[in-house]
């Protein structure tokens, strides 16, 4: 990303760079290949539909959580298309059989009401139910699928097995950016609870929030996990990563508008937390910038904010080695994902463009203005 001038780049700007993304694609082939499970883009972190060509290269289609995303890794991609949703509503269901391949249902009661019109569509598609181990890891409940009460996934006590005839497999997702450890525990508690039926099963879908392109990640682990399924209930096995496909292969550029002093130095650059990087403010997380540091670091401490009312519109606090001033490009990282698939238009702020870096290249994509928030409202 250095070999360019960001001085020439309008801001603010999603950049994601190719070279990147195909490491990630590269790792996960590997694993399909090792394995033979199949992995699919969940397009709930990255919808980057300009890349569908070169991320279906490498894997074997996408997984929405909508009719819109269906639709959309449908005429994009034009690989598998698989879907789960809490529930389907009635008027969009038409659509979606004549796109998906694999639909999930979260409850008895959804397969039921909608199985009929699924074994009459004009094409196979194979049916699974999600089922909810009650088990997880993940310490933020908004993230958690398995935290108490929650609506996602049948759990054991209402698992009915008299109703099981046509379904195909099971899916269950427990994880958040979590390492193939987390899942090794959590596929104990699922054969526990689950196992029996598993074995009257075609595939089994192990969801997302697998980190498989960290550093760190035990892709050994993984591998043997998978095999261990795959073998022992001689069932195909699903992951669905998001987060994992785009980690670290996306940017966002900005430009500080202004500073200013009040109890400590303050800078406002032309993106926000609250419009264009939501996690920041969800999780919370505090992104890297290109060339700063931690508070205290380096000679300089800025907190940096979004240009919004919102008062809370705070990126985090950073040090830098030259005092900040108008004009500045700001570089944040690991911005593909959980970015533009959830950025919004608060305040009237307009959206950041949409860039790919390709050999020292930077090629827009997309721009947006005026018209596009006045069309949402």
């Amino acid at each position: 990303m250095m070999n360019y001038d960001f001085s020439k780049l309008n801001t603010p700007c999603y950049v994601v760079d190719k070279e990147l993304l195909e490491k990630n694609l590269d790792i996960l082939g590997e694993v399909q290949r090792r394995t033979g499970c199949e992995i699919l883009l969940a397009l709930k972190g990255f919808s980057m539909y300009s890349l569908f060509g070169q991320v279906g290269k490498h894997l074997s289609g996408i997984t929405a959580s909508s009719l819109n995303e269906a639709r959309l890794g449908y005429e994009e991609m034009g690989k598998q298309v698989h879907i789960f949703a809490p529930a389907y509503r009635e008027d969009e269901f038409y659509d979606i059989l004549k796109i998906a391949d694999h639909i999930v249902f979260n409850t008895f009661d959804q397969y039921d009401q909608f199985k009929d019109r699924v074994l009459a569509a004009d094409k196979k598609i194979e049916m699974g139910i999600r089922i909810n181990p009650e088990y997880s890891e993940i310490e933020t409940d908004i993230y958690n699928p398995c935290f108490a009460n929650s609506r996602l996934g049948t759990v054991l006590s209402q698992f009915d097995e008299s109703r099981l005839e046509g379904i195909d497999g099971l899916h269950f997702h427990a994880m958040c950016e979590q390492n193939s450890d987390t899942l090794s525990r959590i596929l104990d508690v699922v054969e526990e609870k689950f196992g029996k039926y598993m074995h009257q099963m075609k595939w089994i879908n192990f969801g997302g929030g697998h980190h498989i392109t960290r550093p760190d990640y035990d892709i050994e682990l993984l591998v043997k996990s998978i095999i261990r399924i795959r073998d022992k209930y001689n069932v195909k096995v699903y992951l669905e990563p998001g987060e994992a496909v785009a980690l670290n292969t996306g940017f966002l550029v900005t430009t500080v508008l202004d500073t200013l002093k009040n109890g400590m130095d303050l800078a406002i650059i032309d993106a926000s937390a609250a419009c264009h990087m939501p996690d920041v403010m969800e999780m919370p997380y505090r992104p890297q910038i290109i060339g700063a540091e931690l508070p205290g670091v380096l000679p300089y401490t800025y907190r940096l904010g979004g240009n919004t009312c919102l008062a809370g519109d705070v990126v985090g606090d950073y040090s830098f080695a030259e005092p900040l001033k108008p004009g500045d490009k700001l570089i944040f990282t690991d911005m593909a994902h959980y970015t533009m698939v959830k950025n919004n238009t608060f305040n009237g702020i307009n959206l950041p463009s949409i860039a790919i870096y390709d050999e020292e290249e930077i090629t827009y994509v997309k721009e947006f203005g005026y018209e596009d928030y006045k069309r949402r409202l």
